[in-house]
């Protein structure tokens, strides 16, 4: 009897889980675009369900827009530990999650315009690339690697270089991505402690291919 009625229950959180994702790539959308102040009517039918759907899982849609950018942080973050994997040198562990994120720029565009648009604010989330910088970047500094003494600072420092390599490339299309962030990447160690020799080399090490992985995502 128990399976009759779980098969009905299982459904319908389904279709709520469907429902939830709808909304939240909505609102990714009108955050990339930079129209956040929506009705949520609009919210709604962008996403094709009803408004008293909408009220079943969000409060409000700044609610809502919370939920897309942390679900933004999260994929973000997930893809980064899926591409950077392990190293046996932590200064080339921050290196890689720094030249992959100025490649993904491009490659995933609704997700870097939501990045951008955030802004400053994601140094303090505790979701995404924020924390894992901070921790590679103690890391570092621990095992000597980095001269850095207040990671949370030196993440700041990271953080502005990598906003603004994200609005370069958006403004300037034609610009070539991967030497651009090898580039930003390579200033960034310097500053951090290493010698330019030593930065460059390290910016020359191979990274997962992106397409090989199926990351080009629109």
């Amino acid at each position: 009897m128990s399976e009759v009625h779980d098969e009905p229950v299982n459904r319908l959180e389904r279709r709520k889980q469907r429902t939830r994702a709808a909304l939240v790539q909505a609102a990714r959308g009108f955050i990339a675009s930079g129209k956040t102040n929506v009705p949520v009517l609009e919210i709604t039918q962008a996403a094709d369900v009803g408004m008293g759907s909408f009220y079943n899982h969000f409060e409000s849609k700044e609610e809502l827009f919370e939920a897309a950018v942390a679900d933004v942080l999260d994929n973000h973050g997930a893809l980064l530990d899926q591409l950077t994997g392990t190293s046996d040198d932590p200064a080339e562990t921050f290196a890689r999650s720094f030249r992959l994120t100025g490649r993904l720029f491009r490659r995933r565009p609704q997700e870097s315009q939501i990045l951008l648009a955030s802004g400053l604010n994601l140094m303090s989330s505790d979701r995404g690339l924020g924390p894992r910088a901070q921790r590679d970047i103690a890391t570092a500094a621990a095992a000597g690697r980095f001269a850095v003494d207040d990671p949370r600072l030196a993440m700041a420092v990271a953080a502005g270089a990598l906003l603004g390599l994200g609005k370069l490339l958006q403004d300037e299309p034609e610009r070539d991505d991967a030497v651009a962030a090898d580039r930003v990447t390579e200033d960034v160690l310097r500053l951090f402690g290493l010698t330019a020799d030593e930065a460059h080399e390290i910016c020359t090490r191979p990274l997962p291919d992106l397409d090989d992985a199926g990351l080009t995502a629109p």
